[in-house]
């Protein structure tokens, strides 16, 4: 408990940019253990959209066999709401001072965001610190989040048209894919993935709860194409709260409330990003590429 406890207060120091002798001499050389494996997540308290993160666990797991494998969720709203139904989840501060507790000494910090927007930069800064440490860990990467280039996008695309879209959507019938959307910068992605939809498939729309492009602006193309059914998706990866709720609930200001109010029918499909192979996938294979770092 007390290595604990002095793994926890030296995070502590670093993450406020100081720093004490103790703290250098709390952690003694170690025989290199490892490799660990922490998948970070916004998390979810939705039980169906965890079949996004077991999905992505199992290819996680067959990819790296004898890696230990552990999750943290960067939302305190959603660890708190699972802690009182029982359901322990770290923040990756806690998570990666437990692994570093437990005398791992090389950790791969996978980032399973859809884009690098607040949370991914505050993950990789906060894990480059315990890379810091004197006497924990000998090397820490952080994995990339999914749409992180132009190659990247476009592979996204063709995986959620291909898979994600249900066989029976006719060439007139939309598609809006529904982003969470962010203040940061990294907003800007969906923009340009709703210009490479556009591209692809005039009627395939990209559109977000809290950025740009609004889902105002994506209703008033649809009614000024006079298009009559939509077929909406999670573009994120799981289909948690915002797609319950914004997306597809019953309340007078979701998404499919407000097309049917326009005269249009929408036909929600709730299924993350990372319930698909192929895109969980995506994920996996930049987690090769922290993994090679090691």
């Amino acid at each position: 408990m007390k290595k604990q406890w002095m793994a926890l207060a030296c995070a502590a120091l670093l993450l406020a940019g100081l720093q004490a002798e103790w703290c250098l001499a709390a952690h003694p050389v170690k025989q290199e253990k490892g490799p660990a494996i922490l998948l970070v997540t916004f998390g979810t308290s939705v039980e169906s959209a965890q079949a996004a993160f077991r999905t992505i666990e199992q290819r996680v797991k067959a990819a790296f066999p004898k890696a230990e494998v552990r999750w943290a969720y960067t939302s305190k709203i959603i660890r708190k709401k699972l802690e009182k139904s029982g359901t322990r989840i770290d923040s990756p501060e806690m998570a990666l001072a437990r692994l570093m507790d437990d005398g791992y000494t090389k950790v791969a910090v996978q980032s399973l965001h859809m884009i690098p927007g607040i949370e991914f930069h505050e993950l990789y800064d906060n894990a480059r610190l315990f890379g810091q440490m004197d006497g924990g860990f000998s090397k820490v990467m952080v994995g990339q989040p999914l749409l992180v280039s132009d190659a990247t996008m476009d592979k996204t695309l063709k995986q959620v048209l291909a898979r994600a879209v249900p066989k029976e959507r006719k060439a007139n019938e939309a598609v809006v894919l529904m982003g969470h959307g962010t203040h940061h910068p990294s907003d800007a992605i969906y923009s340009a993935m709703m210009y490479k939809a556009q591209k692809t498939d005039p009627n395939v729309y990209v559109g977000t709860v809290e950025g740009s492009p609004s889902f105002e602006e994506i209703r008033e193309q649809l009614v000024q194409k006079k298009i009559k059914k939509a077929y909406l998706i999670p573009f994120m990866t799981v289909a948690g709260d915002h797609a319950m709720n914004d997306m597809a609930g019953d309340e007078p200001d979701s998404w499919k409330s407000q097309l049917a109010k326009a005269g249009i029918d929408s036909v929600p499909v709730m299924k993350g990003l990372a319930e698909y192979d192929a895109i969980a996938d995506m994920w996996v294979e930049q987690l090769k590429v922290a993994m090679a770092h090691l």
